[in-house]
């Protein structure tokens, strides 16, 4: 089984820690919805800013809310942002409660398997997996035309939920 990690998850979890980055907060409200100010569109990916509380400063994420096909109480928030020190960039992915945790969220892009992620932590609003984006994700989701996130809800059942990576590469670029 393919990871989307090349290091433990205990990076990801340790950066997000020492940055800042909460696993609930920047760019979520309790619902999954975006907070903040929508500052451009790209595709279909939005730049969303917001000052949270106790920041000194405004902070910025790259999101896109998708809902499978088939299934309207089955979707994700799709989040990429900067770790405060600008060394590392983060994808988070909220999946709604129900979700089978041991599996991870699974990662296909233009039809070729690209890993799984494990969930780190649920919330009120869901579970979130995140990642480091390292090199080869990040190019993979620039020149990719589409992916599919796939949650289960059974070892057996997993449901994939179609994210558009139109503006991908237009809307990181653009990320402050």
């Amino acid at each position: 089984m393919n990871s989307w990690l090349s290091r433990p998850l205990a990076k990801v979890i340790f950066l997000a820690a020492v940055f800042g980055v909460g696993l609930s907060g920047i760019g979520l409200s309790n619902a999954g919805q975006p907070s903040g100010t929508v500052k451009s569109t790209h595709g279909a990916w939005s730049i969303i800013c917001d000052t949270p509380a106790g920041a000194t400063s405004e902070q910025c994420v790259m999101m896109q809310n998708v809902v499978a096909e088939d299934r309207p109480e089955m979707g994700l928030s799709v989040v990429v942002l900067r770790t405060a020190d600008n060394k590392a960039e983060i994808l988070r992915v909220l999946a709604p409660l129900g979700v089978l945790l041991p599996n991870g969220l699974g990662l296909n892009v233009d039809g070729k398997d690209i890993g799984r992620a494990y969930f780190v932590r649920c919330f009120q609003d869901g579970c979130y997996a995140e990642v480091i984006l390292e090199k080869p994700l990040l190019d993979t989701l620039k020149t990719g035309t589409s992916a599919t996130f796939i949650v289960f809800q059974t070892p057996e059942e997993g449901i994939g939920i179609p994210v558009d990576l139109k503006g991908f590469a237009d809307g990181f670029a653009a990320l402050p």
